[in-house]
């Protein structure tokens, strides 16, 4: 008789009996792998928030290396990075009222609200992809001195960054990039950068309204700027031109800025992407009425946990990456 009651209550306790919490498997070990990977972001952001910190002094300032905007060359800092952001929350919201829709078997708003939020993540994806390119393209160039720190260039006048371009000296002696096509013996070497260092220095020295800039942040919080005399002098210890940023060197800053990014954003694109690739799949299941004939849109349900931690997990990859 004893026996009987405990059970019963342990049964009213438990309320799930194979199903803990009343979740299914599904979405259980969907939370399993949500947790999982949200402790290897949670490293990645650690280490990057270590690095950054260890090497304070020199880090770019995000306001200055994220100002792509596309058809505004470098006048919108952060602003499409907000667009990007707000694309994925909404995409989060669609997502939310798809579910919404599955618990009440309405199929055609199902396929609605998936509609939108795969849309959403693709501009997402796209736009990510056209960031990275930017990124690696770059926008001015600069100099790396012997000791691997980074030389930018401004005008005096404007205060503002000068490109490589619009002050440098061509020099007459031809530069020839080995390959097999012009006739001199092929050697593995990288893409020869636009400009020499000797073109550069020479520039320097014929435009007295242009200056160097240094990694260093100052007091103000912005990087130093050297007097005419202190650029002349410190433009001797360049040894190679930088344009643009990958895994090897980066003109906007220190090396471990650029590897974090790539890193990073690079491995949270590719949750999003492989979010979007599962939208598709259970968008076309929604069509075919897979979930209507199952009599619930329990997948639906759980694709979407997935689609909220991407979401959320960019939240913090924005504020680390672009706004701290």
């Amino acid at each position: 008789m004893d026996t009987t009651v405990t059970t019963t209550a342990e049964e009213k306790v438990w309320g799930g009996g194979n199903r803990p919490l009343g979740a299914s498997y599904g979405k259980l070990m969907m939370w399993f792998f949500i947790v999982s990977d949200a402790l290897t972001f949670s490293g990645f952001l650690a280490s990057y928030g270590f690095s950054r910190f260890k090497f304070i002094e020199t880090w770019p300032i995000a306001d200055e290396v994220f100002t792509h905007v596309p058809f505004f060359h470098g006048t919108y800092p952060m602003y499409y990075v907000a667009f990007m952001t707000f694309i994925l929350i909404m995409s989060s919201v669609t997502m939310v009222l798809a579910v919404d829709a599955g618990h009440r078997m309405m199929k055609n708003r199902v396929i609605l609200y998936m509609f939108l939020t795969i849309i959403g993540g693709a501009i997402f994806v796209g736009s990510q992809a056209w960031e990275w390119a930017t990124f690696i393209r770059g926008d001015y160039g600069a100099v790396e001195t012997k000791g691997g720190r980074i030389l930018q260039f401004v005008n005096a006048d404007t205060g503002e960054r000068a490109a490589l371009a619009d002050f440098v000296v061509p020099q007459a002696d031809a530069r020839v990039e080995h390959d097999r096509d012009n006739g001199v013996w092929f050697e593995a070497e990288g893409t020869l950068p636009t400009y020499t260092v000797e073109e550069v220095a020479a520039g320097l020295r014929a435009n007295p309204n242009i200056l160097i800039r240094t990694e260093t942040i100052n007091e103000e919080g912005e990087k130093t700027i050297l007097n005419r005399e202190e650029s002349l002098d410190k433009i001797r210890d360049a040894r190679l031109v930088v344009e643009g940023a990958n895994l090897i060197r980066n003109e906007y800053g220190s090396r471990l800025f650029a590897d974090f990014f790539f890193f990073i954003t690079g491995f949270h694109g590719f949750h999003v992407f492989s979010g979007v690739v599962i939208n598709v799949i259970i968008f076309f299941n929604v069509i075919l009425g897979t979930y209507e004939r199952r009599k619930h849109y329990e997948m639906v349900e759980k694709v979407g946990l997935y689609w909220h931690f991407v979401d959320l997990v960019w939240v913090f990859v924005f504020t680390f990456f672009y706004l701290v």
